[in-house]
């Protein structure tokens, strides 16, 4: 098997357009099948394991085995917990089934650091499966979830148009789609969208995205090395073409992945929603890499609120969502890697959110009493709106150049370019 995998090519998800080809073929049966209102589940799986052996293919063969384990591993701990939570609730036991699904991921997140190389569990998409499994841990646990068999799990987690990068589907939504067919009218509406979605994705990662990276991003890259220092024009124009290219590159492959997910009858929600019009932080992260920043939403914010305010941690409400704030975007921040920007780059977005919170709030409390005293409120239209998209637009543009870590290779390349 390991020389099977090692003579495979290795293939990127939605690299290239041959990919998206070659991925389409494959795909004409389901789509027929799906016309007639049926599903081929083996061949399903099958399509899927065959690309995910190339993805792993060649030098990363080992990725695959590690992603076989991982998907042993979560499947019994999810499964184990199931069974165990429909005889008793135990909160010892919800913890430490919490802990078993994040395990794999912290042995990996932590590795480098304490061995100095990458570990043996790692593969590409790691991250994003487990915060499927961990949801469906909590979900088990809320009674949201309660009959996941093997072959739903199986199916959900090596889906293959999300598996390396998400979309972050949950699994009930995700469930309910792969058992009810769609109809043929709405699944040509289905494919009506995918194709959209895919033309979209093939402007922003394989032209925007490809002259960026290409073109534009190494010579301002060279320009700012050279010069040296944050705060130049060489610097700034690196921050907005990199924030730009981040942006065009995963919006890119997440409707590649909500468009291979429709023509294969899964309505997998969509990523990315006109981040850059924003008019405000939180606005920013209901449009920004949205199934991650609902993910914590809903499985680390609010669980933090819930909990600090059940054991009156702060008599003050604002107090507490201000607190779970700051921890979530830093967990958040620990999560894309343990270096310094990307921790910072969380901190930044946590007390982003918190002045943010309290504007509004302020805001509030200025009209209020502006219409006591029969005064006008606060203007609030589209000049206000639109400077409102200007700001937000800076601010999370000099967050990416945090973290992007080129402040780092700054600091690295002016220290050791001085001469002596």
């Amino acid at each position: 098997m390991s020389a099977l995998l090692q003579s495979l090519p290795n293939w990127q998800p939605y690299g290239t357009p041959h990919y998206l080809a070659i991925l389409f073929l494959a795909l004409i049966p389901i789509i027929i099948a799906i016309l007639f209102g049926k599903r081929l589940p083996i061949y399903e799986e099958l399509v899927s394991i065959g690309f995910i052996s190339l993805m792993f293919g060649g030098t990363h063969y080992k990725q695959f085995f590690a992603l076989v384990f991982f998907i042993i591993w979560q499947s019994a701990v999810v499964l184990l917990y199931q069974t165990y939570r429909q005889k008793q609730d135990n909160k010892f036991i919800f913890y430490l089934s919490v802990l078993l699904t994040l395990l794999p991921l912290i042995i990996v997140k932590l590795n480098p650091i304490v061995v100095g190389h990458n570990s043996i569990l790692g593969f590409l998409g790691i991250s994003y499966l487990t915060f499927k499994t961990v949801a469906m841990v909590m979900e088990i646990r809320d009674g949201e979830l309660n009959t996941v068999t093997i072959w739903s799990l199986f199916s959900f987690l090596i889906f293959l148009p999300t598996i390396s990068s998400g979309p972050i589907d949950r699994y009930r939504r995700f469930n309910e789609d792969y058992l009810n067919v769609p109809s043929q009218d709405e699944y040509v509406s289905m494919i009506g969208k995918a194709v959209w979605y895919l033309m979209l994705g093939a402007l922003y990662k394989y032209i925007i995205s490809y002259i960026l990276v290409t073109y534009v991003i190494p010579p301002i890259k060279l320009s700012a090395l050279i010069t040296g220092g944050i705060l130049n024009w060489h610097t700034i124009a690196y921050m907005y073409a990199w924030g730009l290219d981040l942006f065009f590159d995963f919006a890119g492959y997440s409707m590649f992945a909500v468009g291979i997910s429709y023509i294969m009858g899964i309505k997998t929600p969509i990523n990315f929603n006109k981040p850059f019009l924003a008019r405000d932080l939180k606005d920013f992260w209901n449009r920004w890499h949205m199934s991650l920043s609902f993910w914590f939403r809903d499985f680390v914010f609010m669980r933090l609120v819930y909990t600090m305010m059940k054991r009156k941690v702060f008599k003050n409400r604002n107090t507490t969502s201000s607190v779970a704030y700051l921890l979530n975007m830093t967990i958040m921040g620990f999560w894309h890697g343990l270096h310094w920007y990307y921790v910072t780059y969380g901190v930044f977005h946590g007390v982003g959110l918190i002045i943010n919170d309290w504007w509004i709030r302020k805001k509030k409390t200025i009209n209020k009493s502006r219409k006591l005293a029969g005064q006008k409120p606060l203007p609030d239209n589209k000049w206000t709106h639109a400077l409102g998209i200007f700001i937000t637009f800076n601010v999370v543009m000099v967050s990416l150049l945090i973290f992007s870590g080129f402040l780092d290779t700054l600091w690295f390349h002016n220290k050791f370019a001085q001469p002596k």
